[in-house]
């Protein structure tokens, strides 16, 4: 995972650049949300790898030029990170469908979503792409007892059955 980090904030700090090749270290630091010795580590190996050129500006300013070769990396930087995105995508929607098909199974027609960002928003999608009602968890902490609800924990989904008298309904 720390790869796909790396492999993002290398991406991020060449558009950055692209855009402002006036920027400063402690600027991108800001704006990748890392320390400045991180991004000084990136500037260095991007140099060091061709990517990037640096020119001294002023006495204490520095201008970053990207390179032919920075430019053709940051391309292919950006078709991997659109493929992962889409498998990730996948990932999710397989998860999700097979939690929607399993509610159905068993007979409900709606459910909670208990999570939230771009996940909750692909299983909040797909529930309703699939004829499956989504209701807000509400905030009171009162709650229907006869509806599931989706839990959401990082990558997986877990469906929390309503309890049928004491004891829980199948779980999954």
């Amino acid at each position: 995972m720390s790869d796909t980090n790396e492999t993002t904030r290398e991406l991020r700090l060449l558009e950055h650049i692209e855009n402002d090749p006036d920027t400063t270290q402690a600027t991108l630091a800001t704006q990748l949300g890392v320390a400045v010795g991180t991004v000084n580590w990136h500037l260095k190996r991007m140099v060091q790898k061709g990517y990037v050129k640096v020119k001294r500006a002023e006495r204490r300013k520095l201008k970053y030029i990207i390179t032919a070769e920075g430019i053709a990396f940051r391309a292919r930087l950006t078709v991997d990170y659109i493929e992962q995105s889409f498998k990730l995508y996948r990932l999710i929607r397989e998860r999700v469908q097979a939690s929607v098909d399993e509610l159905k199974q068993n007979g409900y027609q709606s459910a909670r979503i208990d999570g939230e960002g771009d996940i909750a928003d692909v299983c909040r999608l797909t529930c309703m792409e699939q004829g499956i009602e989504v209701e807000t968890l509400p905030t009171n902490g009162s709650q229907n007892k006869e509806m599931p609800t989706l839990i959401i924990n990082g990558l997986k989904i877990h469906i929390q059955y309503p309890l049928k008298g004491n004891v829980p309904h199948d779980e999954s």
